[in-house]
């Protein structure tokens, strides 16, 4: 019976493992970062507008300018826009979709039964999940290097999704290598007897 229960988790590990790389992957398309203008960065749009309608406007465009401009500090604070991994990380993103697309291929491969060129075990799979987390981890801790003091940069939902992604890929690795490794085990310690 305990052989049954090992069997049964190694297929199931690979497909949490081949589900988390596919939300690893559909995740650096998703927004990473909420974009919002500070109250500096609206005071600075507000005072800029002022300028070039006196310096190219007549009155009437002056008078309309300074209304428009009125109504930039009720923007401070609010998130205008998002942006994904693949849109503002140039570097990260591609390696993110590598890791999962890895994890993937080896996920599927091993659960097809399919050994020979690309023929790894659970615990490759699971560093390459744990690569991936560190890499989202690390853009969750260091914001991309556009944050000015015009605009900042939020956490928005995709990362969490990519960080999740990534736990499920290290998880289902875990989880079909070792219930693999038991299996060789137990299998050698019944010849030693």
């Amino acid at each position: 019976m305990t052989d049954a229960m090992n069997d049964d988790r190694v297929p199931f590990g690979l497909l949490v493992a081949a589900l988390g790389a596919a939300v690893l992957a559909v995740s650096v398309f998703l927004p990473w970062y909420g974009v919002s203008i500070t109250a500096s960065g609206a005071a600075s749009a507000q005072q800029e507008l002022v300028t070039v309608a006196q310096q190219y406007g007549n009155t009437a465009f002056q008078t309309g300018a300074s209304q428009v401009g009125a109504e930039f500090s009720a923007l401070a604070g609010r998130q205008l826009a998002t942006v994904s991994a693949h849109e503002v990380l140039k570097d990260i993103g591609p390696i993110l979709l590598v890791l999962a697309a890895v994890s993937l291929l080896a996920s599927l491969l091993r659960l097809a039964g399919v050994t020979g060129l690309f023929d790894v075990g659970g615990g490759q799979i699971a560093l390459a999940g744990g690569t991936a987390a560190l890499f989202v981890l690390y853009r969750m801790l260091v914001r991309p290097a556009g944050q000015t003091n015009l605009v900042s940069l939020s956490l928005s939902w995709g990362v969490w999704l990519a960080l999740l992604g990534a736990a499920a890929i290290v998880a289902g690795g875990l989880l079909s290598g070792s219930a693999a490794e038991r299996r060789r085990s137990a299998g050698s310690y019944a010849h030693q007897i």
